[in-house]
């Protein structure tokens, strides 16, 4: 009875405010709202995350066959990669190479056994893409993209018995090499408002005349493009006749088409940041295809944003993440090396604090990025799609790139600036726009996608209110919001006495992991943010309503809070997993403290923007009553991150584990060999140091140094020298490399 008296009393007057207030969502948004799952990300919205279940998850590891398959031909074909000649001199990835992925069934490590394919884990599939990259990006992406997005997922999630039977062992043999063709010149990041169509009609295919498909398109930006055999494609469907149905719009389809039918062009190529991976536009002027082309078959007609989303959600998630991990990696492993043998006034450049900075940094964010990486897979391996997850993983990974590859640049100066084949970073920087540029623009992931798909998906209560306001249904939707509303109201005061207690006591009575951990103080601060993050995201809700989508810069900072919770979580987890080893605690304290700092400064900013002052006061006493008092980084911290690349250890190895060096004459080989020189013979410099003498004949001279001493000194000295050298090349030579 009194359930009754608030449905209609108290919820009914609310419900019909709140459908005029709020607008209507398109099919288009419903469809993204819905795509993939929710998982660690939900938890930290509730503001009170078990992080029993974080603790319980199976860490992300490899299978004896697919360590096999890292050990054999990813080491096999890593040893092929020259990453100057493939970019300046061969403008793509040798015939050889292109055989070796082909033969050893690179593009089908996503694919099914039963269909010819590796049938790798997520992990595994991270693995090898992290161990390519840190080679040859074009090598990487050329291996990432059928294992992404692309025809290959497409088919084994939603594809006929039919279409898998046909396309999948012919993808993974390597008969066929596919792409995917979405971004269009009209729509990049809208991917909704292409004008690629295709209309249903009678035509003629194969001499027999059937119902089908005459398609219009023009793609561009298409990986793979160039040398594909067969295209997936999206673009928009009409049934103007009304052949199959009543409708005459059908929506976004995805079909997949054989790029050698008639009225298909394949244009020239693009040159992405002179990454010389095939890429390029693709047009198709009244393409007519069978109806069974499309991926899924007439069931799926109308389907194909649902099933982009979906997708999409597991690539963004290994993909670009792998390659952005790697490359952090890389550059921390490079940077520390360079920085010890690289020296100033006698001094390592790695000893001076400027220096330090940017290697503990490094260091820290290698760690970081590792984390979150192997916490991905550990979800994506469990079955989850994790739509927002992946959404976090590509921009913040990308990001953290571009921080990792600037700071790599900085300590190795012209050493970095001047290109040619002893320049182990010069690639990698013009590679890093790529990296943030594509599977959707970090600018529109950060700032609408994480927080916006975010509150909606991860809410306990929010999704099931937008849905109750867009039931036809008078009375269901009265019973269901009723239900969501007033558990929003409960699940509100909940997080508001949550937040107050754990901000006001600086987390003392926060939950912990009941196993002991001697991290248990960081999970105590974790679980009080985690409760500021959902009363700050309540409150938002309150007071902008449907009108929050438009603030991007609000959404955004929001999007960083729930970003950097789940990159601490990874961290702790990774602690966990690694068997809590202490020598990486300067790692994990470091990534807390500068977490700690971004989250209380996105706070901070949110409450000096929320328009209606009197609530953002009032969140601003709940939470951050004092204001922000996380400030970084000790400068000491700093200094310990710093000395773990300074010095071929153990832990180093494990901080960088998985890049590949090259084979003895690489750049990166010849820097390793110094380094391990330099660190040997110092105390043999710190002799000759001591005795204020830098020169090798006159401590040979003076005793300081044995004959046997001062030849290793020597052959280390030539050692660091050939490092220090860069590349140079005649008038004639540097034509050709233009004219090529």
């Amino acid at each position: 009875m009194l359930t009754t008296l608030r449905r209609y009393l108290l919820t009914r007057p609310i419900l019909k405010r709140m459908r005029k207030a709020l607008p209507g969502i398109s099919e288009t948004e419903r469809e993204a709202l819905e795509a993939g799952d929710v998982w660690w990300d939900a938890e930290l919205f509730t503001g009170n995350p078990d992080w029993l279940k974080l603790m319980q998850t199976p860490p992300a590891q490899l299978s004896q066959e697919e360590q096999a398959f890292l050990n054999g031909p990813v080491e096999e074909l890593c040893c092929m990669l020259n990453d100057w000649e493939i970019n300046w001199k061969h403008k793509d990835l040798p015939p050889e190479i292109w055989d070796f992925i082909r033969t050893h069934q690179f593009f089908a490590m996503i694919i099914p056994r039963q269909y010819g394919g590796l049938g790798f884990s997520a992990y595994a599939n991270s693995q090898v893409i992290r161990k390519i990259a840190s080679r040859s990006v074009v090598a990487a992406v050329t291996v990432m993209v059928p294992n992404s997005l692309g025809p290959g997922e497409l088919l084994m999630e939603f594809g006929t018995k039919a279409q898998q039977d046909y396309w999948l062992p012919r993808l993974a043999n390597g008969t066929e090499i596919p792409c995917f063709g979405l971004t269009s010149p009209q729509a990049g990041s809208d991917a909704s408002s292409m004008d690629d169509s295709g209309v249903i009609c009678r035509g003629i295919f194969e001499g027999e005349e059937i119902i089908g498909i005459r398609l219009n398109w023009h793609k561009r930006y298409i990986t793979l493009g160039p040398v594909a055999t067969v295209l997936g494609l999206a673009f928009k469907l009409y049934d103007p006749e009304h052949l199959i149905g009543d409708q005459e719009t059908l929506g976004i389809t995805v079909a997949l088409i054989p790029t050698r039918l008639d009225g298909i062009n394949i244009g020239r190529r693009h040159l992405p940041c002179y990454q010389m991976f095939q890429n390029g536009p693709n047009w198709g002027k009244d393409v007519f295809v069978p109806l069974d082309f499309v991926i899924g078959g007439t069931q799926q007609i109308g389907q194909g944003w649902k099933m982009l989303m979906e997708a999409l959600a597991a690539g963004r998630g290994i993909s670009l993440p792998s390659l952005a991990a790697a490359a952090t990696a890389f550059s921390a492993r490079t940077t520390g090396a360079y920085a010890r043998i690289r020296q100033q006034f006698h001094i390592p450049i790695g000893k001076f604090e400027g220096v330090q900075a940017r290697l503990g940094k490094l260091a820290a964010n290698a760690y970081l990025l590792d984390a979150a990486r192997q916490l991905t897979c550990a979800g994506l391996d469990q079955g989850y799609k994790l739509a927002v997850i992946s959404a976090i993983m590509k921009a913040h990974t990308t990001y953290r790139m571009r921080d990792a590859v600037n700071d790599a640049m900085d300590v190795h100066a012209g050493k970095a600036v001047i290109d040619g084949p002893s320049n182990y970073l010069g690639n990698l920087y013009r590679a890093v726009p790529v990296g943030i540029t594509v599977e959707g623009a970090n600018i529109l992931t950060r700032n609408m996608i994480i927080f916006g798909q975010g509150a909606i998906r991860c809410h306990p209560w929010l999704l099931k209110e937008i849905l109750a306001l867009e039931e036809p249904d008078q009375k269901k939707a009265l019973a269901e919001f009723d239900k969501a509303f007033w558990g929003h109201i409960g699940h509100s005061f909940k997080t508001f006495g949550r937040a107050w207690l754990r901000s006001w006591t600086k987390g003392k009575y926060a939950p912990v992991p009941s196993a002991p951990t001697r991290l248990l103080p960081y999970y105590k601060q974790l679980s009080r943010y985690s409760a500021a993050f959902a009363l700050v995201a309540d409150f938002a809700f309150l007071v902008l309503g449907g009108t929050l989508k438009r603030k991007e810069m609000l959404s955004a900072r929001l999007g960083d809070i729930l970003s950097e919770l789940y990159f601490l979580s990874a961290v702790l987890k990774r602690w966990q997993d690694d068997g809590e080893k202490n020598e990486d605690l300067p790692l994990v304290e470091y990534c807390v403290q500068e977490s700690f700092t971004v989250i209380e400064n996105r706070l901070d900013a949110v409450f000096k923007n929320l328009p209606n002052r009197p609530m953002a006061w009032l969140a601003r006493f709940i939470t951050l009553p004092l204001g922000p008092h996380a400030y970084g980084p000790s400068d000491n911290l700093i200094k310990q991150c710093a000395e773990l690349l300074l010095a071929p250890t153990a832990q180093r190895e494990r901080l960088t584990d998985g890049l590949h060096t090259g084979d003895e004459h690489s750049a990166v080989s010849i820097l390793e060999k110094a380094f391990r020189m330099v660190d040997e013979n110092s105390p043999l410099t710190e002799k000759m140091k001591n005795a204020r003498i830098y020169n090798i004949e006159q401590a040979l001279e003076r005793n300081i140094v044995s004959n046997s001493e001062a030849e290793k000194l020597k052959t280390a000295e030539e050692t660091v020298a050939q490092v220090i050298a860069v590349d140079d090349f005649d008038a004639g030579a540097f034509a050709e490399i233009q004219e090529e």
